[in-house]
């Protein structure tokens, strides 16, 4: 009860402070948009951040959402302090490359989520690209919603559209656009968890293929570490989510946690998909690993097969080489043929056996 009348306090001091003395932070080149909202729907667009701001928190029915492209470290910080934003999370969000997560940090949340795209190909090959990833960053308070995109994937523009098409969605503020985030992050990971499926069965096609080429396992352990960049973005995520859909958290009202939990279900059968994937694919590469060496034990069969064939031969060869005086029918006539024919012979009866044994 304390700790509520304290937050109530602090919004009501820095509402104040904020309409006295409103910030001036005016639009920077990493701004991709500035956009105010009220009661689910769009309002005319700002030039100033500070001003957007200022407007939101005199009425106290509304809140701005600001996107974001690879902020410089100046650019964001004159945000962080415009909004209050951890400096820690600030830096996190200037640096890419972190791991997915969801943090909270006061009345503030802070989330950077795994985008996935799935890299079309004519034929997959052991350097094909068949995942391609990016990074999406977002702020969420009472009031605001701050998104930052790294990367070339990962655009907003749909998910802005899509809330707009659902004012009474959109009207339950930022959190209902931190959950149109993650919920269309999400479904890409489903999306490109099919389209692997995919390569997996080509790959699965020519391995036990007749005529399988042994260069097959450069594409399987490609497509592996394929599937590992896919879990590297959708395993973190799982726990997050769920602490939003059953833990009480400030930020999040109790009739959103449904939404979240709905998400939590979708990424859990993307997550499942992609563990049952990695295992077809070991199971993929041990079946190629052992036609190989079936493969490599029949040639090897074959030349022990031709050797013993032509070891007769080298072997009657060798005796009448020796160049003795007294052998048997050295000068008959017929010596010669009769060898010749003795030879033959004897290649073909041993030619015939492999044969049979399957050898040849």
């Amino acid at each position: 009860m304390l700790n509520n009348l304290r937050r109530v306090v602090r919004r009501s001091y820095r509402r104040a402070v904020d309409l006295s003395h409103p910030a001036r932070s005016p639009l920077g080149s990493a701004v991709v948009n500035c956009l105010v909202y009220r009661n689910g729907e769009r309002q005319d667009g700002c030039a100033d951040v500070g001003e957007a701001l200022h407007r939101v928190r005199k009425t106290g029915d509304a809140f701005v959402w600001i996107g974001l492209h690879e902020p410089p470290q100046a650019e964001l910080a004159g945000l962080a302090e415009l909004f209050g934003l951890h400096p820690l999370a600030v830096e996190d969000a200037v640096h890419a490359h972190q791991r997915p997560k969801i943090e909270r940090y006061d009345e503030t949340l802070f989330a950077v989520f795994k985008t996935v795209r799935y890299v079309e190909h004519e034929e997959l090959t052991a350097t094909s690209e068949v995942v391609e990833t990016g990074e999406l960053m977002a702020f969420a308070g009472e009031d605001f919603v701050i998104t930052i995109r790294h990367g070339g994937r990962g655009t907003l523009g749909p998910v802005r559209e899509a809330l707009e098409a659902d004012p009474e969605q959109l009207a339950k503020g930022p959190v209902a656009v931190l959950h149109a985030m993650v919920d269309h992050v999400v479904d890409e990971y489903g999306a490109v968890t099919d389209a692997v499926q995919n390569d997996i069965d080509a790959v699965e096609t020519m391995v036990f293929s007749e005529h399988g080429g042994r260069g097959d396992a450069g594409r399987i352990y490609q497509l592996k570490r394929e599937l590992l960049e896919l879990r590297r973005a959708v395993g973190p995520l799982s726990r997050p989510l769920q602490q939003l859909s059953t833990q009480p958290i400030t930020v999040i009202p109790p009739e959103m946690r449904t939404y979240f939990r709905d998400v939590a279900d979708h990424l859990t059968r993307a997550t499942d998909q992609i563990s049952a994937y990695d295992a077809l694919l070991d199971s993929i590469l041990q079946a190629h690993l052992a036609q190989v060496t079936v493969a490599q034990n029949e040639d090897m069969r074959k030349i022990t097969a031709w050797a013993a064939i032509v070891a007769v031969p080298t072997m009657v060869c060798g005796v009448y080489g020796m160049n003795f005086d007294n052998m048997p029918e050295l000068h008959w006539t017929y010596g010669y043929p009769l060898v010749v024919a003795v030879m033959a012979v004897a290649c073909f009866v041993i030619h015939r056996g492999f044969r049979r044994n399957g050898w040849l």
